[in-house]
């Protein structure tokens, strides 16, 4: 009498094929992040912001580290993060670190499980800015919109998710964000293969990523 077959965990299990992985940058209020979760809600993917990877400041003291410029590519732990896609890229899982954004620390003896998944997406300011990034990227995308446009998201955000006062995200995008967006976000605009218009329908954007992707040969998700 043949015995049932053993049940899988599907959390160990692998994609068929090697994840495809995308890179999605631009300003802080573009739109780069809804396009993101949208693409990983439509196609089973993984949104995989940078935040996660900001450097560990428990070395310095809590007065010392509220004063870092976190709108600096530097901030992040890019070496730690490109090995993390990489690996996620092969088909692996990772532990990925967790931040405290109240500290400006790294949570201590706890990580994230990732395990790979059809579609990866990198999201966020500098995700075409390193080096050791592009390469692992199948479509680079870049999320442009005007600056009074990205402004405003910015401060309507911040006001009601974050509890800031106007005053002081207008300060913060004065003296950190907007130098930061023209020192490093914008000029990474020229490694993308693909810039979409921020205040675009986010259906429209959706399809025009999927088309690139078909043009590559690379989509192969249910719609």
């Amino acid at each position: 009498m043949s015995q049932p077959a053993p049940q899988s965990d599907p959390s160990s299990l692998k994609p068929a094929v090697r994840p495809v992985v995308l890179g999605i940058a631009g300003f802080s209020g573009s739109g780069k992040t809804t396009l993101a979760r949208e693409l990983a809600r439509a196609f089973n993917g993984i949104h995989f912001p940078l935040d996660n990877y900001y450097l560990d400041l428990a070395h310095l003291p809590p007065a010392e580290r509220a004063h870092q410029n976190f709108d600096d590519p530097a901030l992040i732990e890019s070496p730690l993060l490109a090995a993390h896609v990489a690996a996620l890229a092969r088909g692996e899982t990772i532990e990925r670190p967790l931040y405290d954004f109240a500290t400006h620390t790294r949570v201590l003896d706890r990580t994230e499980t990732i395990h790979p998944a059809p579609l990866l997406i990198v999201e966020g300011l500098f995700a075409l800015v390193y080096p050791d990034l592009l390469p692992l990227y199948h479509l680079r995308v870049y999320v442009e919109a005007a600056e009074n446009l990205c402004f405003e998201r910015r401060l309507r955000r911040d006001i009601l998710e974050r509890g800031r006062t106007e005053d002081s995200v207008r300060r913060q995008y004065a003296e950190t964000v907007h130098p930061a967006a023209l020192a490093w976000v914008h000029p990474s605009a020229s490694h993308a293969h693909l810039i979409l218009d921020g205040t675009e329908d986010l259906d429209f954007k959706v399809e025009q990523v999927v088309s690139s992707l078909r043009q590559r040969g690379l989509f192969a998700f249910p719609v």
